[in-house]
């Protein structure tokens, strides 16, 4: 498919789509957003599992089974100390991917010990950003515009990325992993997030030493997303797929685009915590 046909189908799914998720963030009760960012996570744990090499629909039915009753379970413990404890699992989780990372030919072979060393970190990456954002999202005051950053970082840097890779992409990032990410979409990804956060900060009336906070959170925040990108990169490549999906028309299947929030919602919400934000 040409760029020009795969521009067009991204910006009309996000022009479609986007104003559905931003009324969602900053108008639905939190019950009702937990609800449906499980639904996301659930059908990306579907496909995760499927990149992982399981084709049983029965065994990864079962699996989503125990995912919904873990995610109700957490429902109980959110704001609670358990519950920043398991935020923080899952920060140390994606501290723990670029291990993978920097050896991209490990697990790659289609062995059944290396499917299962696949999915056994998907409950590590996907409960902890599930519950960061359900924290983030009921958190008092502007609890809703936070957790409309959270996400938009991600978006953003995902846009800038891919202009600023298209544009100016000289410098492979990890060519044995995606060979169409730069080291120049990468800045182009964290300026945007960057751009983002400063408009935010104003917004959520963060000045001085607390705004300068913000952009250190979205800072590393946008790094742990590349991680999140990099690594669903990686099952897709081992599972020698383009795409986890084909649910949005030129943006590929749900876990394409909630990789990079699965890693950077726990380390934002964290930080925030943290840092009295």
């Amino acid at each position: 498919m040409q760029a020009s046909e795969v521009l067009r189908q991204r910006t009309l799914t996000a022009v479609l789509l986007a104003p559905a998720a931003i009324l969602l963030i900053l108008l639905a009760p939190t019950w009702l957003f937990a609800l449906a960012i499980a639904g996301a996570v659930l059908a990306g744990l579907w496909e995760w599992s499927r990149l992982a090499g399981f084709r049983n629909h029965a065994g990864r039915s079962l699996l989503l089974a125990l995912m919904a009753a873990l995610c109700l379970g957490l429902w109980f413990w959110r704001g609670t100390p358990a519950g920043t404890v398991v935020i923080a699992l899952g920060v140390i989780a994606w501290l723990l991917a670029p291990l993978w990372l920097r050896h991209p030919t490990r697990l790659a072979a289609p062995r059944a010990a290396h499917a299962w060393i696949k999915l056994g970190f998907v409950l590590p990456a996907m409960l902890p950003a599930w519950l960061a954002l359900v924290v983030l999202h009921g958190d008092g005051r502007h609890a809703h515009v936070w957790t409309l950053l959270a996400l938009m970082l991600v978006w953003a840097a995902d846009t800038g990325a891919y202009f600023a890779g298209t544009r100016f992409g000289q410098h492979k990032l990890a060519p044995l992993i995606s060979p169409g990410k730069t080291w120049e979409g990468v800045a182009g990804g964290v300026a945007l997030a960057v751009l983002l956060a400063v408009v935010f900060g104003y917004a959520l009336d963060l000045r001085g030493l607390d705004l300068l906070l913000l952009l250190g959170v979205v800072w590393v925040s946008t790094a742990f997303s590349i991680i999140g990108d990099l690594s669903e990169s990686l099952l897709k490549r081992q599972a020698t797929v383009k795409d986890s999906g084909r649910m949005f028309p030129g943006h590929g299947g749900l876990l394409d685009r909630i990789d990079g929030v699965l890693a950077a919602a726990p380390v934002f919400v964290l930080l925030k915590l943290w840092l009295g934000l």
